[in-house]
This record gives structure tokens, sequence and C-alpha cells, in this order.
């Protein structure tokens, strides 16, 4: 199991953190300090709850952040304005804190985006190697960046694949925590059946979700079966839909699959004939999703 995090070290995170926002001084680009540590075999689920435990003092200590967001890493949570960004982030092995100057930070940060990533289908991606993979704006205190960067497009159906699964991991280990409560999802549209929309969404209680317009085919007993066969889990008013449990290790994987499965039966050629719409978390705020894989 992760490593609990006790009300003393919950203190310790909020006392750093706080040292660190309000005094960032020499330390501005140092290392960053632990404030917790997962074991190896640790879950997603479990790195989750050792990471609530230090994310709400933090915040009580330096309130709402900038930015909320993470990676197929951890969270990336940050506290941002002209000259200093607080920066609460996690891996599989860690939870740390530091501080840096905005723009030294994030000019790194956009020349990964820009720069990296496969350059055709014969090379490996690199969306478990992005800063983070989504970020969500809601005007808190701070300043946004001024700019945003570039999207990493995948080169092929199997790149977009491992894109979704590690953005839906990420969404489920992280958004509820930063966001509780609070659904997020996105519709992705084919250019040539610009008509028909796929939603991928997270909602609290139920778990990864994915659903189709399906409303200009007969429902019939044949195409009930056709469906469910596809990994369709039912059907309501011309949707089709499947949900898949949030603490599932697979689900992500699951998720991803079927989405993608979906739509290259729909005729769609390439990840590149894909859009993402329509992205947001409650309705509240701005949600960029530079590691979804298509056009944003």
């Amino acid at each position: 199991m992760a490593v609990a995090t006790t009300a003393a070290s919950a203190i310790t995170a909020a006392d750093i953190a706080r040292h660190l926002h309000r005094s960032p001084g020499d330390h501005l680009g140092g290392p960053p300090v632990a404030i917790v540590h997962h074991p190896p075999e640790a879950t997603r689920m479990e790195r989750r709850e050792a990471f609530r435990e230090v994310y709400g003092p933090i915040v009580a200590a330096i309130g709402e952040p900038t930015l909320y967001g993470g990676s197929a890493w951890g969270p990336s949570v940050r506290w941002r304005d002209a000259d200093r960004l607080v920066l609460l982030s996690g891996d599989r092995f860690h939870v740390t804190l530091s501080v840096h100057r905005p723009e030294e930070l994030e000019r790194g940060e956009h020349r990964c985006f820009t720069w990296g990533g496969a350059w055709s289908a014969d090379e490996p991606h690199d969306f478990d190697l992005l800063p983070y993979s989504w970020q969500l704006y809601r005007g808190g205190p701070g300043e946004s960046p001024w700019r945003r960067p570039d999207h990493r497009l995948a080169s092929d159906w199997e790149q977009l694949e491992s894109a979704l699964e590690l953005l839906l991991a990420a969404w489920a280990e992280q958004l509820p925590v930063q966001v509780p409560g609070d659904w997020a999802g996105f519709t992705v549209v084919a250019d040539r059946d610009p008509g028909r929309d796929l939603v991928v969404s997270y909602s609290p209680g139920e778990g990864l979700g994915v659903a189709i317009d399906d409303r200009d085919a007969e429902q019939c007993p044949e195409r009930d079966w056709l469906m469910r066969e596809c990994g369709w889990h039912g059907h309501d008013r011309g949707w089709w839909h499947s949900a898949f449990p949030e603490a599932a290790e697979n689900s992500p994987t699951a998720a991803a699959r079927l989405a993608v499965a979906e739509l290259r039966s729909r005729g769609a050629v390439g990840p590149q004939e894909l859009s993402a719409r329509e992205a947001g978390v409650d309705g509240r705020g701005e949600l960029w999703l530079p590691g979804l894989g298509i056009r944003t």
C-alpha cells in the first residue's frame, strides 16, 4: 500500500508550501522537496489517496491553485504569478514541492511540447513524458500563462490509443483530489463524419465513460448484438455507452481501446482527421488537453 501520510507530515508539507510561496528567494530553481514517498507497488488509487492527504493542507495554507493539472506520471498543480511558480507535482514514487521562475520553467516545457515527440509512426511516442497532459484554469489566484504549448499529435492509431489511455488514467487519479465532485469530458469528431459525436468522460462514482451517437442506425436485435460484441454496454435514446470503474487498473486501457476502435469502424483513416471540442470540467473554467493526441 502507499505510504500513509501522517498529520505531522501533512503539516510539514503545508509549512514547506507556505515558505516557498511567500519567500521563494534562494529556492527558485532549486531541487524539489519530497513530501510523500510511494512504494513501487502502489496502485493508482493508493497514490491518489496519499496525495489527497497533503493536498488539502497545502491548499488551506496557500489558497486554491492558479492551474490544476497533471501528467501521465502524476499531478502537476501550480500557484503562479509573474515572479514565482510553486509546483506541486508527483510521479510513481514521490510527491514533491518546488518553486521556479515562471518563464524559465515554461520555456523548457514549451520546448518539450514543440520539439519532442515521434516524427513518424515508426518512432515511439512520448505522451508519457510530457510535462502535463491536461491543465485547467478557473480564474483563481495568480496569473495564467500568456501562451499555451503546442499540442502533441499522434502519428497513428496506436499512438492515439496510448495517449488517450494515459490521459484517462491521469483523470481517474488526479481529478477527484483537485476538483472533487466534478465531471470532465470532451467530444471527438471526425472530419468525414462531422455530425457524429463520440464523447469521452470522467464522472465521480461512475468512472470513465465512452458514448457514441448512433441515432441514424436502425436499432434492431442484430444491431444490438453487433454493438455489444464491439464492447458497448447499453443503449439509451440513440446513444450507445459504456462505463468503466475508476478504481480498476485496466479501465483507462479498455475505455481508450473502445473509443479508438469505434472511430476507426466509422471510417476515420487516422488521428489527423480527428478533433476534440467542448472540453470542460463541470462547465467551469478553461480546460487544455495538450496530451490528447488530436487537434483541440
